[in-house]
């Protein structure tokens, strides 16, 4: 048996269709331009490339974007301040701090600094809280995207047995918050690993939906899973150079062994990459219709 590809390229681009007639609707029927803010603070050229793709993209989507870069070594009061500006202006919906900052800057100060009513990755504690509570809140982008893969490839989670590798703020915790909500892509059994996990195997043979989040190239392998189980590769690890100087990817599992046993797997890239954009552009746009009332 070979898997289905889950192609995160291809849903990405669906729901950007999506989103682009609903904020040319916004704009005809209710004078409503969803507006976004990307704050770099540095140079470091991974952060560059996801800003770069974040604008591009909400550019295309007809979303009024603005990216600010600031010196590696602007101080944290300065970031505050600026925080703040955006928390004030009305042509803002969404605010986005890249992440990591300069070790000089309190991560956790700044992003719990943005409104909430703003805050488009969904990162501040106002949104966790209502996301384990089942309230409407931005969703943290790329859980949101996997649960749109999911519901969008027609795999069933309601009662399957979900094995979740990695328990990050950012994909971990919060997968395995909204796989056991009564909610679509949810109703599902979940275990948690990570690297106290004992006999990681036993879990990974049990389970029904893997979603590998570890940031360990290869790490799961075919020996490991069962047959017919899908898989949801969140890994992007670096693992070589091509002659032309391009980056050489691999996700968390060894995708060229586990497709022939998996019903469905996503693969790295073009899996759950395209779907984190994508969900900051459908938050942004939540962000927007709030402020005007609408929903």
């Amino acid at each position: 048996m070979s898997a289905k590809i889950i192609s995160g390229t291809e849903v990405a681009k669906a729901i950007r269709e999506e989103l682009k007639v609903e904020v040319s609707e916004l704009k005809e029927k209710h004078n409503v331009v969803p507006g976004l803010v990307t704050i770099l603070v540095g140079e470091d050229p991974a952060s560059q490339s996801y800003v770069s793709a974040k604008n591009k993209t909400a550019h295309a989507l007809g979303i009024h974007s603005e990216q600010v870069t600031l010196d590696a070594d602007t101080k944290e009061e300065d970031l505050l301040a600026l925080v703040d500006k955006y928390n004030k202006d009305d042509k803002i919906n969404g605010i986005l701090v890249q992440l990591p900052l300069p070790k000089h800057i309190n991560e956790a100060k700044v992003l719990y600094a943005i409104d909430p009513e703003k805050d488009v990755d969904g990162f501040h504690p106002v949104n966790v809280g209502k996301m384990v509570l089942g309230e409407q809140c931005f969703l943290p982008c790329t859980p949101h995207g996997i649960l749109e893969l999911l519901v969008r490839s027609g795999v069933e989670t309601s009662g399957a047995e979900v094995v979740i590798v990695g328990r990050s703020n950012i994909v971990g915790k919060p997968m395995a918050n909204l796989m056991l909500q009564k909610r679509p892509a949810g109703n599902a059994t979940v275990t948690l690993c990570h690297t106290r996990t004992k006999d990681m195997d036993a879990h990974l043979k049990r389970a029904d939906i893997i979603i590998a989040a570890v940031g360990v190239a290869n790490m799961i392998k075919a020996d490991q899973v069962k047959e017919g189980v899908v898989v949801i590769d969140v890994g992007v690890n670096r693992i070589g150079m091509t002659d032309s100087g391009k980056a050489i990817l691999a996700g968390d599992v060894e995708f060229a062994s586990v497709k022939e046993k998996a019903s469905a797997i996503t693969p790295v890239p073009g899996g759950v990459g395209p779907m984190t954009i994508t969900m900051l552009m459908k938050n942004t746009v939540q962000a927007a219709k709030q402020a005007a009332g609408l929903i």
